[in-house]
C-alpha cells in the first residue's frame, strides 16, 4: 500500500490575512497620493475594492443568526438544570460588567490625563465637519431610534422571532434563543435529543459556510482597508493622531495588562500562553471588525485551545458577541471626552460617571458588527451636552479603531468562558476532539481539513 501523499504546507490563513491588510493599506495610501479625487480611483473603489470587501463581510453576517441560535440554544440545553443555568448566567453577566467597567474607567483616566482634544486645529475641525456632515446626520438620525429607557427592556422580548432575525435584532434573538434552550431542558430526553441533533447539524453546516467565506478573507480585508486609505489617505489620521494613539494605547493596556492579569489570577493561565493561543482569533477579530463574524473562531479557540466545555462556550461566547464589549466601552468613553474637549464642553466628575454608566449600557446593546456602536455613541454625546454632529470628526479614523477595539471584545469573551468554566469546577484540558463548534471550525476556517495526513502538522 502506498502512503497518502502529504500536502504542501501553505501559508497560514492569519498570515495571508495580515498580508492582505498590509498590501491593501499600502496600495490605498499610494493611490490616494497619486490619484486622489480622480474618476479612475473612484471607479476602482466603488466597483472593485469595496464590493470584494462587502461580499466577504456579507457572507459572514448572513450566518450570524443561525450560528447564534444553534450554539446558544445548545449551550443552554446542555447545561440542563435551570438552577445551574441561572448560576452560570449570573457569573457570565457579572464578569461582563466588571471587565467593561474597568475598560471604560481606564479610557477616561487616559483622556483626562493627556487631553487629546484640547489642541485640535479649529480649521481641521471645521473641514472634517463639512466633509462628513451627511454621514454625521445619518448617524444622528439612527441614534434617535436607539434611545435608552424602559422601552429598551420591553423591546428585548420580540413580538416576532423571524422579524427580529430579519432586522438583526440580536438582543431579541438571544432572548428567544435562551427561552427556547430552557424549554428544551424541560422536554423528555427522547423528544429533546432529535431537536439537539438537528441544531448540531445546522451548526456544522453554518461553520462550513464560514469556511467558504474565509477563502475570501485575504482579498476581502485588503479591499476594505484599501477603501479607507485610498479615500482618506493619512491626512485625517495625522490630524487626529493623538486621539487615535491614546485609544490604541488604552485598548492595548486593557488587552495585555488588565485582561492578562485576570487570565492569570482568575483563569489560572500564564498571560504569555493565553495570548499565544489567541493569535488567530485576534487577527480574525481585527480584520473583520466584528465580534459576530469572529464567533466561529472564538468558539473553536475557547474549546480547543483552552479546553472550555461545549456547554459553557456555547452559552458564553454567543452572549458575549452581543453583550461583552470591553473595547467598545473604552472607545465610547474616550470619544465622548475627546469630543467634549474639542468643542470646549466641560464635563464634571458626576457627568463623567454618567458617561461610564452609559458606556457600559450602550456597549452591551451595541451590535457586534463594524461601526455598530456609532449610533449609540451619538446618543451618549447628546446626553452630556456634546454636539452629536461631532461624531463626524472620528468617522475618518473609526475604521482602524473599530478593527482594534474588536480584539479586546473577543478576548473578553474567551476569558469569561474560561473563568466561568473554572468556577463551575471543570478541569480545562485543551483537546482536538471533533465537535460541532471547535474542530470543525478549525478545519473549515483554515481550509486544511482536506490536506491533513499522518505525516503533517
Amino acid at each position: 500500500m502506498s502512503e497518502k501523499p502529504s500536502a504542501k504546507p501553505g501559508m497560514p490563513l492569519h498570515t495571508r490575512i495580515l498580508l492582505g491588510l498590509f498590501i491593501g493599506a499600502v496600495a490605498g495610501v499610494f493611490s490616494n497620493r497619486l490619484w486622489h479625487d480622480t474618476a479612475q480611483l473612484t471607479w476602482f473603489v466603488n466597483n472593485v475594492a469595496n464590493p470584494v470587501g462587502q461580499i466577504f463581510l456579507r457572507m459572514l453576517f448572513m450566518v450570524v443568526v443561525p450560528l447564534v441560535f444553534t450554539t446558544l440554544a445548545l449551550g443552554v440545553a446542555n447545561l440542563g438544570d435551570l438552577r445551574r443555568l441561572g448560576r452560570v448566567g449570573g457569573k457570565t453577566l457579572g464578569f461582563f460588567v466588571v471587565t467593561t467597567a474597568l475598560a471604560v474607567t481606564l479610557g477616561l483616566i487616559l483622556v483626562n490625563t493627556v487631553q487629546p482634544g484640547a489642541g485640535l486645529d479649529p480649521a481641521i475641525r471645521e473641514g472634517l465637519l463639512q466633509q462628513y456632515s451627511t454621514q454625521a446626520a445619518d448617524r444622528v438620525s439612527a441614534s434617535e431610534s436607539t434611545g435608552f429607557g424602559i422601552n429598551t427592556f420591553v423591546a428585548i422580548v420580540p413580538r416576532n422571532f423571524v422579524q427580529a432575525a430579519a432586522n438583526g435584532d440580536m438582543l431579541g434573538i438571544i432572548f428567544f434563543t435562551l427561552v427556547f434552550g430552557i424549554a428544551l431542558t424541560r422536554l423528555p430526553k427522547n423528544m429533546a435529543d432529535p431537536v439537539m441533533k438537528l441544531l448540531e447539524g445546522v451548526a456544522l453546516a453554518v461553520i462550513e459556510i464560514i469556511g467558504f467565506a474565509m477563502k475570501l478573507a485575504p482579498f476581502g480585508v485588503a479591499g476594505l482597508i484599501f477603501v479607507v486609505t485610498a479615500t482618506f489617505g493619512w491626512g485625517v489620521l495625522k490630524s487626529l493622531g493623538l486621539y487615535v494613539v491614546m485609544v490604541l494605547i488604552g485598548l492595548a493596556i486593557h488587552e495585555f495588562v488588565i485582561l492578562g492579569v485576570l487570565a492569570k489570577v482568575l483563569g489560572g493561565i500564564n498571560p504569555i500562553t493565553f495570548f499565544s493561543k489567541l493569535r488567530f482569533v485576534m487577527v480574525t477579530a481585527f480584520s473583520t471588525s466584528s465580534s459576530s463574524a469572529t464567533m466561529p473562531t472564538t468558539l473553536r479557540t475557547a474549546e480547543e485551545e483552552f479546553g472550555v466545555p461545549r456547554e459553557i462556550a456555547g452559552f458564553v461566547v454567543p452572549l458575549g458577541a452581543t453583550m461583552n464589549m470591553n473595547g467598545t466601552a473604552l472607545f465610547e468613553g474616550m470619544t465622548v471626552l475627546f469630543l467634549a474637549q474639542v468643542f470646549g464642553v466641560h464635563l464634571s466628575i458626576g457627568t463623567q460617571l454618567i458617561v461610564v454608566l452609559m458606556s457600559i449600557i450602550t456597549a452591551i446593546g451595541a451590535a457586534g458588527v463594524p461601526a455598530g456602536s456609532i449610533p449609540l455613541l451619538v446618543m451618549v454625546l447628546g446626553m452630556v451636552g456634546v454636539p452629536g454632529e461631532g461624531i463626524a470628526l472620528i468617522l475618518g479614523v473609526d475604521r482602524i479603531l473599530d478593527m482594534s477595539r474588536t480584539v479586546p471584545n473577543i478576548t473578553g469573551d474567551i476569558l469569561t468562558s474560561i473563568v466561568v468554566a473554572r468556577s463551575e469546577g471543570y478541569d480545562l484540558v485543551p483537546s482536538k476532539a471533533p465537535d460541532f463548534s471547535s474542530a470543525a471550525a478549525l478545519e473549515v476556517v483554515e481550509h486544511e481539513h482536506e490536506m491533513h495526513s499522518p505525516a503533517g502538522d
